[in-house]
């Protein structure tokens, strides 16, 4: 058995149904990580096919297979392989096949040489249908990349390379793991792309859709949110509930002089419109409180703090004479 202290490498494989795939994969990431320590963490997402016998019969001294209980979706089921992760360097990649285990010494390579915390990968010459799955694609890559700041090229692409401390702090809630780049950087991690063989599937049947579409524009909501405001809610909800209370207060100011110069406004829409503004200003603010007290309850209840070191450089205390 590998020694897990002396685990170089975690490679995670998230798999839902892919039970043709199994063994092609696991061999080909023995191949491709000779003479390196390793192991492999397949995660079994709620199967219903024969993936888990599958899996059963490949289990070998670098193999570990984590079989949920139901299918909780790629999210979780990739918290719960980076959890299990004991590797310095951890990677994601899909059970499909399409990605291609012999491109991750290069990731490592590239990472240690440059100290980067994420490599992602870039699908080159990408095997996928052009207008369902390519174009959407390319659409999303660009609307993710103006949204949140992150300039990666394939927010799509599984294959990823981490350093260990920064894959254990993910935070992969609901279907986050199309935003893995962005939590990464709102851990202060350094982040670079290289391309990366992507192969047509040749096995089973994918399982995205168009429908995933709204879910990434919903989920995209919440990440600019994490970007911007995460630790400075109130600048978000009291801002504008200043502005819209402010507005109201001057709408009704101008109805009081109107009444003052003997007009009747009762029933008058903009009156009514006044009085909506002050409520949801006020509504807004008071949110805004509550969530700001939200957050220091997150970073107080589990000792977190807003910030990250990266590194602490200081003269030995040996040296001080």
């Amino acid at each position: 058995m590998i020694e897990k202290d002396a685990i170089e490498i975690s490679i995670v494989v998230c798999v839902y149904n892919e039970e043709d795939n199994i063994k092609p994969l696991i061999d080909q990431i023995h191949t491709a990580l000779t003479g390196v320590s390793y192991e492999i963490i397949y995660v079994d997402d709620g199967s219903t096919d024969r993936t888990l016998e599958e899996l059963q019969d490949c289990l070998d001294d670098h193999l570990k297979v984590l079989a949920l209980r139901r299918n909780y979706g790629q999210s979780l089921a990739l918290m719960a392989g980076i959890d299990s992760a004991k590797g310095r360097y951890i990677v994601t990649m899909d059970g499909d096949l399409q990605n291609d285990p012999s491109d991750i010494p290069a990731m490592m390579q590239t990472s240690k040489t440059h100290n980067w915390d994420l490599v992602a990968g870039i699908r080159s010459n990408r095997q996928d249908n052009m207008l369902f799955r390519k174009i959407p694609s390319k659409i999303a890559n660009f609307i993710i990349r103006r949204s949140s700041g992150v300039e990666i090229e394939d927010y799509g692409c599984t294959l990823k390379l981490f350093k260990k401390e920064i894959a254990k702090d993910l935070g992969l809630y609901g279907e986050l793991h199309r935003f893995i780049p962005v939590l990464a950087n709102l851990e202060g991690a350094t982040i670079t792309q290289m391309e990366v063989k992507h192969h047509e599937r040749t096995h089973g049947v994918s399982k995205y859709g168009m429908g995933r579409t709204i879910k990434v524009m919903s989920d995209l909501v919440l990440m600019i949110f994490f970007k911007k405001y995460l630790q400075k809610p109130m600048h978000l909800f009291g801002n504008w509930g200043v502005v819209i209370f402010m507005l109201g207060v001057m709408i009704n100011i101008y109805m009081i002089w109107l009444k003052i110069q003997g007009q009747d406004i009762w029933g008058k829409p903009l009156m009514l419109v006044g009085i909506l503004f002050i409520m949801t200003g006020i509504q807004l603010i008071t949110f805004g409180i509550f969530v700001e007290l939200q957050m220091r309850t997150y970073y107080e209840s589990q000792n977190k703090r807003p910030y990250r070191v990266r590194q602490i450089y200081q003269v030995s205390s040996e040296t001080i004479g």
